[in-house]
Order: C-alpha cells, then structure tokens, then sequence
C-alpha cells in the first residue's frame, strides 16, 4: 500500500490522502472578492482528489495585498463568495483551507502578466509596509513605511479578524503566510529588519511579530482545528534567516499551538542564488519535522507520484503540497493513485465514473 494514500489526522479534522493543494495567487479578484475562477479553480482540485485544497494568499487588509487584484478577507463581504468554494470542496471529500497573508514591501505591485512592478500612486498603487525602509529591489523599488509599535498590534488585529472570518467561510484548515518575502518573513530576517526595538536585532525580537500573531489568531481559531504556517527555511543568502533559526522557530511556534509547518524557502531577497531541482526544499520538512517534532508540510518540484510517495514513505514530511504539477492537471491524484495502484483511494464523482 502506498504511504501518499494514507489518512492523515490532526486535531479533528482527517485529511482522506496526503496530497494537498498549494496556495496559489490567481490574482483575479476585483476589491478582494472571490469569483466564478475560484470557484473553479479550487473545487476542480477536490474533485480531482486532493486531500486538502488551500486557497491562494488572502490578505488581511487592503494594503497587504500583493497586487489589486488579491483575494482578501477584510470585511465581511468576502465571506460569503468563499464560503461557495469551502462548501463545493467539503462536498467532494477534500479539506478546505485557507492561507492568510500580508505582502509587507512586496505589496502594491502589478499583476504578473502586466509585468509585475511596483504600481505608481496614481496607477493604482499604493505605499506598503514593512519592519524596516528597505525596498525589495529590483522591479520592486518602493521604499515601504517602518511600522511603528501601534501599526503592529493593528496588523496582528487584523489577521485574528481574518481568522474569525476563515472560519465563518467555513474552512477547516488555517495557514499564516510568513514566507516569500512578505510581511512576517520581513520580520524574520536581518537582511530586511534593521530595527532597533524589541521587534528587530536578536533573534528573539525578530521573531516576536510572528509569535505575537500567532498567538492572536490561535485565541480566536478553534483549537479543535490545524493552525499552520508556512515558512522560507532560508534566504539562500550569507547573513540571512536560515534553517538553524527555521528549527528554533518551529519549535516556539508548536508551544504556541501551531499543528504543522509548511516549509518552503527563498524570495526576501532579490538576488538570492537557489539551487532548484526536484524535491530541493524537501530536507528542510525533514530537518524540521524530525528535530522541531513538529508535522511538516514538503513543497517545491514535487511532480512524480513515486517521489511524492517516497517523501512520506521515508518520513521527510507529512504531507505533501503540489502547485504547479496541479495547475497543469486537477486531476493529478486520481492519477497518481493509478499510478501506485490505488485507484479506489479516489473514486470519481459520479458524472465522470464512466470515463475516470
């Protein structure tokens, strides 16, 4: 029997496999609000079967999107056009989640395929935000507005706001983005917080923008139900966050009631060099999960169904979370099940049972 069709249980909710759907930017909502695309997008990756399907980076704020074009959960407007995506994904057997996020100096940028550069004020951009004045680089010059102590609490306000809201959506699983760049990782690492507070310096401050908001969302997030986080293990650059402080950090995180890690890596520096090839990002699921003792999530060029089973086989990780192999085939569990002769591990909806 293969490993990547195994249940998989934390607190109350059981994922039916070991496959999820990674958070992917869509940048295709108008004002925050969740449309007929991913509706779509989302709930042909349930009936596809996956385990866990989590919707793309929401931001907690206006000002925290990446792009105007975002998904966001900032007012209770945004809750009912998502709750038609978890309500489809529960009804074909898959676990919704949600990631909540803020793009810090990443934000007020343009679409990818309008080039994706920082937007001017009177092109629809805005000023972002950041733990320090340090503009990304790149295309991404804005120089963001350093977060006073008041702004902080405001924004650790507004993802425990979120997270009330995620769940009257109707999600089950809840991911903070602290990874890629954007606002919490920017807290994380030195070469973007240059603080002289208790938020920047020591690792102790650098981490206590994540921490504190952690602990907000988990007061508000039912403990019956996964709080995760994703995290960059590493800048990929000298000087930078790395997987020692990664180890560490997952280990304050589980005292605080965090239930897994999503580990990924890279993007809080411009010209990061990252060796990327399959599997590349999986030793730092494994590096964490094994001494953090904390479940762990595996995400980066995982495309074969005999190396995401493998994966879970060894131990690297607990779950396995596809992006670009399931946005060229929704149906990539069903076919993957074929592939390790599991075929009744996903059975196929009723409409398609003829053909699956």
């Amino acid at each position: 029997m293969s490993h990547l069709f195994s249940p998989l249980t934390i607190k109350a909710i059981t994922l039916r496999n070991r496959i999820g759907v990674s958070p992917m930017c869509q940048y295709s909502s108008e004002e925050g609000m969740a449309s007929d695309w991913h509706l779509v997008h989302l709930g042909s990756r349930a009936v596809g079967g996956a385990g866990l399907v989590i919707a793309e980076a929401t931001a907690v704020s206006p000002e925290g999107r990446i792009t105007p074009g975002d998904a966001g959960i900032w007012s209770d407007g945004h809750v009912e056009p998502l709750a038609r995506s978890t309500r489809f994904i529960k009804q074909h057997g898959a676990v919704p989640g949600i990631q909540l996020a803020h793009a810090g100096r990443k934000a007020s940028a343009a679409r990818p395929w309008d080039g994706g550069a920082h937007l001017a004020d009177d092109a629809g951009g805005w000023t972002p935000v950041a733990p320090s004045p340090i503009a990304f680089g790149g295309e991404l010059t804005k120089v963001p507005h350093a977060l006073t102590k008041l702004e902080i609490a405001r924004v650790q306000s507004d993802f425990a706001t979120a997270a009330r809201r995620s769940l009257a959506a109707g999600y089950e699983w809840l991911e903070l983005h602290a990874a890629h760049g954007y606002l919490a990782h920017e807290f994380l690492s030195p070469l973007s917080n240059h603080r002289a507070d208790d938020y920047g310096g020591s690792f102790e401050n650098r981490i206590r923008f994540l921490l504190e908001t952690t602990r907000a969302v988990r007061k508000v997030w039912p403990e019956s139900l996964p709080l995760t986080v994703r995290i960059s293990c590493t800048d990929w650059t000298e000087g930078g966050w790395d997987l020692d402080q990664s180890v560490e950090l997952a280990q304050r995180l589980k005292t605080e009631g965090v239930d897994l890690i999503d580990c990924s890596s890279g993007a809080n520096v411009a010209n990061a060099r990252i060796p990327v090839g399959p599997g590349y990002q999986v030793p730092f699921a494994e590096r964490i999960r094994r001494e953090a003792e904390i479940a762990t999530a595996a995400v980066g060029l995982i495309t074969e169904p005999e190396q995401a089973d493998g994966i879970i086989r060894s131990g690297q990780a607990d779950v396995v979370l596809l992006a670009r192999a399931l946005l060229r085939d929704p149906y990539w569990p069903a076919h993957a099940a074929r592939t390790l002769n599991e075929t009744a591990a996903v059975p196929p909806p009723r409409q398609y049972a003829r053909a699956w």
